[in-house]
């Protein structure tokens, strides 16, 4: 047999020897000349991501982002080739319009898409915040539109959710409602007080002047008030400390006041705060708290209707909850598509008495949670308050409530509430009697004298309709699907591409942004 060391010499002979072996490279000729040098369309692979941007974009129509351009001056770049090319690019995870104009020079996917034109960042940045600003809507509408016609997403049956992104504003350049409320009152109280002073050092001067007038105070009022105030004082002995206060007061009083009616104007009757480097930004509570002590940052609340994990509709709120966001999200589907969809699923956040009846008037199946469809899932929690409202025994016919031990509770009046949504509802009493004897009284009743429970009885039909939808075979169904409908397209966005700020600032602004992420989103995922 021959041996190892033999073997070795017949495979390597030159290694016996003591040579080593060559290494070898491939040639490379960089200033290699070709006389048929590849095309563009060559170097891309014929199911390449940037095809299917091609392909799509090509198809609808921008009649109205082309009637955004005013005939005269120079030539500009053509519409179509720039919405392809911040498509593409937010497909990729550009989103700066300096690095788009830079990735035009060198990515040649970008190159072919634009036909090696290269627009500079100002022209990108100008077509992206005010070209597509009333046309990018229409544009997104019809993509869904051509993906549900080759079945890829229905916008029949919706998911819908929401995500709060952080605004593209200082963190801590804030103005708070409560702030302003507290700074008034304290102007208020301080008048009030200088006005008393007054009256008692020179009650004759003041007779023509009610004080009641302080309630709402301006910057008008308040001068007035002071000028008032100085000049029946004027020839009285008054201590240093009040001309102080005085003086302070006329001279910060009025600007302040000014400027707290300006910035209410600003925050509106829905808002309790915004940042001043981006108005239109509320102050929210992140998931992504950079802080760790649960910081309050300038962003938006984005809210998504999606189907098979196609994003279907988006709209952008000021609203820090849910709750208040599905009515005008509602309003934008019909506005896009011209149609409302057969049945809405949505979480716990949406489960309001506002929401359950706009739903029901636009005949949309309601497969919504309401605040306490999980807790009624759970038999400890049910048993803990066992004679609590809702398990009480209602005679519609008597229209009464049944005590523990039996006892009618009597209808004794109804009135109407306002919520801060402006929806109105029904609130109806329902007062018991003789609670003090009563033996069950520890646990039916710990408050003084006889029991009262206030009944929503609309809110609570709407509630039975969406527990029978939820607790249905295609409830459930519904439920499992939203949890793996939505969730990714939020996880997708985010993470996978980075996205967790706006570049832009203004709710318009942002509003374009969303829709630019929403169609690279779509569009990517056609072509996976």
């Amino acid at each position: 047999m021959i041996s190892i060391i033999q073997l070795i010499l017949v495979v390597l002979p030159g290694m016996a020897r003591g040579n080593t072996l060559k290494v070898v490279f491939k040639e490379n000729h960089q200033n290699q000349l070709m006389a048929l040098p590849p095309t563009l369309d060559e170097l891309i692979a014929k199911n390449h991501p940037v095809r299917t941007v091609n392909e799509v974009l090509d198809k609808v129509d921008i009649t109205k982002l082309l009637q955004q351009y005013k005939p005269g001056g120079t030539s500009s770049y053509h519409p179509r080739m720039l919405l392809k090319a911040v498509v593409y690019a937010y497909i990729c995870n550009i989103y700066s319009s300096r690095k788009i104009e830079e990735a035009l020079q060198v990515n040649i996917h970008l190159m072919w898409l634009s036909g090696m034109s290269t627009p500079d960042h100002n022209t990108i940045n100008r077509f992206r915040g005010k070209r597509l600003q009333e046309t990018l809507r229409p544009i997104f509408a019809q993509v869904v539109e051509l993906l549900c016609e080759e079945g890829l997403l229905s916008i029949r049956d919706l998911y819908t959710d929401g995500t709060k992104i952080e605004a593209s504003a200082n963190r801590y350049t804030f103005v708070w409602g409560n702030s302003i409320k507290t700074n008034k009152e304290k102007i208020k109280q301080q008048l009030n007080e200088l006005w008393q002073y007054a009256q008692r050092v020179a009650a004759a001067e003041m007779d023509d002047t009610d004080p009641s007038g302080f309630d709402k105070i301006d910057a008008q009022k308040v001068t007035a008030t002071i000028e008032k105030i100085n000049e029946a004082l004027k020839d009285k002995p008054v201590p240093k400390q009040v001309k102080q206060k005085l003086s302070y007061a006329g001279k910060q009083w009025p600007a302040a006041l000014d400027k707290y009616a300006q910035q209410e104007q600003v925050m509106g009757t829905e808002r309790s705060s915004y940042s001043k480097t981006d108005t239109d930004a509320t102050f929210m509570r992140m998931k992504e708290d950079h802080m760790q002590n649960g910081q309050l940052k300038p962003a938006y609340n984005v809210q998504v209707s999606t189907n098979n994990q196609y994003i279907a509709s988006y709209s952008i709120h000021q609203n820090t909850t849910d709750t208040n966001t599905l009515t005008p999200h509602l309003e934008q589907i019909q506005n896009d598509y011209r149609q409302i969809p057969q049945s809405i699923t949505a979480d716990a956040g949406y489960g309001s008495e506002q929401n359950y009846q706009k739903l029901e008037d636009l005949g949309v199946q309601a497969f919504v949670k309401h605040n306490y469809f999980d807790r009624s899932q759970s038999d400890l929690l049910q048993s803990k308050k066992p004679f609590s409202a809702d398990k009480l025994h209602y005679n519609k016919q008597q229209d009464c409530y049944y005590r523990p031990m039996g006892q009618p509770m009597m209808n004794t009046g109804s009135y109407s509430k306002t919520t801060a949504a402006g929806f109105q509802q029904t609130i109806t009493s329902y007062t018991a009697k003789n609670c003090e004897g009563c033996p069950l009284r520890g646990v039916c009743h710990k408050g003084k004298g006889n029991r009262v429970i206030e009944i929503n009885h609309n809110l609570n039909r709407l509630k039975q309709q969406a527990e029978g939808l939820l607790k249905s075979e295609q409830g459930i169904n519904k439920r499992k699907q939203r949890c793996h409908d939505t969730e990714p397209v939020f996880a997708n966005i985010k993470h996978n591409h980075h996205f967790k700020r706006f570049m832009l600032r203004g709710i318009k602004k942002v509003s374009i942004e969303t829709g630019l992420l929403a169609l690279a989103h779509n569009l990517r995922k056609k072509a996976a």
